[in-house]
């Protein structure tokens, strides 16, 4: 029997999931934006993401889109909530103002509703929303999925974190699992190892790991999966940093350390720092919930960004340009996301030494990116750069490596 699940905020979380347990359950997603629900509705994607097309081209998910409140409110035994929680960078903390609207609203037509938080909050929120609403039936259950890749990610997840242990926790964990793996694979498919383009190798069907826990560990074990990636990342990019700056071979030293088999060759292509949308805010997060706690790593990593783009706008100074190219504001292949993208910090720099900057971005209608021309034409962006910067050396580049700054090692996110 399928259980009733009603979906609040259609972006990569909330899509991903919709369509995930639109396999074998009956599904409502909402959003408030009438464009993206109309798009749905058609079968089209408001994203860039693969998996996503190809479920609703094909309807291999049923889902009701809906922009009616009330309907997804009253449909759903389980109200997950994926709207943003963006960094707050006055305040220092995620704001969660989208995730309590939705509470107070739901609550206010449906008081016995339970919510299964999705999007990112701070440790500790969901037991003091949970104290602040007078009810038990908020729960957090992470997240842990890549830009351009996050239905892939659900179907094929590491691991599945319910943030309470209960019989209740374990039908949200079961109900979760249903839908991974699936996704119109055969049976033999659904039941091998998968070894995903991050380099990952997981596991499908039954025998995904499923942790029950407290919702303030699931929303550190949130957290701090996402910390150690960014740490991972401003390793290897100081790694390069030293190795640039001395004159040495970093795809050498890099091959030659990730032969140790406890380090791995996953995750140590250098970049120009982590961007995108979780890496940046959950690492100052993170730093904000140590207040008051002795540490050293969680700040360092924050810090540790800041320097790599103050290295490589550096580098790219000394070539004294007049006018440098920006490549693609997208930092990752297969997105159209460039949310808190590096490269944003990297163009903030340069123009800050009187240097003009141009960006080619095809996803762009706009003729200016905060106040950098936007060039449409790919001739014409090549012709008046005289550096062009990319954080992934893509195959159109290849002809003009001469004029490319990049610092992809391995033509890999």
């Amino acid at each position: 029997m399928s259980i009733k699940v009603s979906v609040f905020g259609l972006g990569y979380v909330g899509l991903a999931n919709a369509l995930l347990l639109g396999q074998h359950e009956d599904v409502v997603a909402y959003d408030i934006v009438e464009e993206k629900i109309s798009k749905l509705q058609k079968k089209i994607s408001p994203l860039v993401d693969a998996e996503i097309e190809d479920f609703l081209e094909h309807e291999r998910s049923q889902v009701d889109f809906t922009t009616d409140f009330e309907k997804a409110v009253q449909h759903g035994d389980y109200l997950i909530i994926a709207t943003p929680t963006d960094y707050d960078e006055k305040k220092d903390y995620f704001d969660t103002s989208t995730v309590e609207d939705v509470i107070t609203k739901v609550l206010a037509i449906k008081p016995d509703a339970t919510f299964i938080i999705k999007s990112t909050v701070p440790v500790g929120y969901t037991k003091h929303a949970c104290t602040r609403y007078g009810t038990d039936n908020i729960l957090f259950s992470p997240e842990f999925l890549r830009e351009g890749k996050a239905l892939y990610d659900n179907l094929h997840p590491s691991r599945i974190v319910v943030g309470e242990v209960s019989a209740r926790g374990q039908e949200i964990a079961d109900m979760l699992k249903r839908g991974a793996g699936a996704g119109g694979e055969s049976q033999q498919a659904q039941q091998a190892d998968v070894v995903r383009s991050d380099g990952l190798t997981v596991k499908s069907g039954e025998d995904i790991p499923v942790l029950l826990t407290h919702s303030t560990e699931a929303e550190a074990i949130k957290l701090f999966s996402n910390t150690y990636l960014a740490l991972r990342v401003a390793y290897f990019n100081e790694l390069d940093t030293y190795a640039e700056a001395r004159g040495l071979d970093s795809r050498q030293i890099i091959e030659g350390v990730g032969l140790d088999p406890r380090i791995g060759s996953h995750y140590n292509n250098p970049s120009f720092g982590y961007g995108g949308y979780c890496l940046p805010k959950d690492t100052k997060q993170l730093r904000a919930n140590f207040n008051e706690v002795p540490n050293n790593i969680i700040g360092a990593i924050v810090d540790a960004n800041t320097t790599r783009k103050d290295f490589i706008a550096n580098q790219i100074l000394e070539k004294e340009p007049d006018i440098v190219g920006i490549y693609r504001l997208t930092m990752k292949a297969d997105s159209d996301n460039f949310r808190y993208s590096s490269i944003q910090g990297i163009m903030k720099r340069i123009k800050a030494k009187g240097v003009e900057v141009v960006v080619y971005e095809p996803t762009l209608k706009e003729d200016s990116f905060f106040h950098s021309r936007v060039i449409k034409d790919f001739e014409e962006f090549v012709k008046i750069s005289d550096v062009i910067v990319s954080n992934r050396m893509e195959p159109e580049l290849r002809d003009i490596e001469d004029k490319v700054y990049t610092r992809d090692l391995f033509a890999r996110d």
